[in-house]
């Protein structure tokens, strides 16, 4: 019998995202086989989990089945543990001390720690990503680089591969983290085996920039760089006046861009897109105030509270009650 080239274990959490777990498992089933037969000639996979003949839940209510637990397993098998996050990064942070054995123990065996989604909150909390860069889908940017500023991330990048810590973004990223893995060990051909049938046109590359993220094609460059600039510094004291600057136009020609494009100033838009955002993660977290404060660049849960009401009628508490 063949000896497989590469095995995966992979490691759905509890609430884990269907659509990254999906694709990539369907990466490795295309490639693990010379037919469409799906047996594990090439690269082998098991789905891991605490306990025996548990089922893990994804977000969506589709439940599957553990195939393996830590005690069972022949680690020399496996290359690269596979971790999908919930689909909160609060609920993937509290699965910390229930999976922080097995994370150490593969880590111990010279697995690959893989971060899909929200598991790298996992792995940055069972302190396994110090020293380590890593992608981070760009909505949780923010949440993480407040809760983890030592750990260097990105997020222009669908997945990036750092030594033995690897990190995905989450979605359909997840298909070309798949083709780049199996392509290290079986070769290009074979990893690209399957796309068509997936209906996937290529695969793309890590720095791959999406389309539905960027600008329209008649956007005014001055005002697609200060609504980046806006994102990136979400956080941050800065003064318009200094973003101003940084998109070399004066703050009186930047207004007039906001004012013809938004109808409001570039203060006011900048404020309504920090309250967005805290309204969103006021519905799913239960981080407390000052973390969100912080996270938004306001000075204290007071001023946050009283521009929260001004602008939703409602405080965040009665807010998050009825989220």
């Amino acid at each position: 019998m063949q000896t497989p080239d590469v095995g995966f274990l992979l490691l759905p959490l509890p609430g884990f995202a269907l659509l990254p777990f999906g694709g990539f498992l369907d990466k490795l089933r295309f490639s693990a086989d010379d037919e469409d037969l799906s047996r594990q000639r090439y690269c082998r996979w098991q789905i891991l989990g605490l306990e025996a003949d548990e089922t893990i839940t994804a977000s969506c209510g589709v439940e599957v089945r553990v195939q393996a637990t830590p005690g069972e397993l022949d680690w020399s098998d496996y290359q690269y543990l596979v971790i999908f996050g919930a689909r909160e990064a609060e609920q993937t942070q509290r699965l910390a001390p229930q999976y922080r054995a097995l994370l150490r123990q593969a880590n111990s065996h010279g697995l690959n720690l893989v971060s899909i989604d929200n598991a790298c909150f996992l792995l940055a909390t069972a302190g396994l990503l110090n020293r380590h860069r890593v992608a981070v889908h760009w909505r949780h940017a923010r949440e993480f680089a407040t809760q983890f500023p030592h750990i260097e991330m990105t997020t222009d990048q669908l997945y990036l591969l750092d030594g033995s810590r690897i990190s995905c973004a989450g979605g359909s990223a997840a298909i070309d983290l798949g083709t780049e893995l199996i392509s290290r060990h079986c070769g290009r051909e074979r990893a690209l085996k399957g796309l068509a049938d997936m209906l996937v046109d290529e695969t793309r590359e890590t720095g791959h920039r999406l389309k539905s993220l960027q600008p329209e094609p008649d956007a005014n460059r001055h005002l697609t760089r200060a609504l980046a600039l806006m994102r990136q510094y979400l956080g941050t004291p800065m003064t318009i006046d200094a973003l101003a600057a940084q998109v070399s136009v004066g703050r009186r020609q930047l207004d007039r861009l906001f004012v013809a494009r938004f109808n409001c100033p570039a203060r006011a838009y900048w404020q309504e897109m920090r309250l967005k955002h805290l309204a969103w993660r006021l519905q799913h977290t239960h981080h407390h105030l000052a973390q969100l404060a912080e996270e938004v660049g306001m000075p204290d849960v007071g001023y946050l509270s009283k521009c929260f009401k001004r602008r939703f009628g409602v405080t965040p508490g009665v807010y998050r009650r009825r989220g």
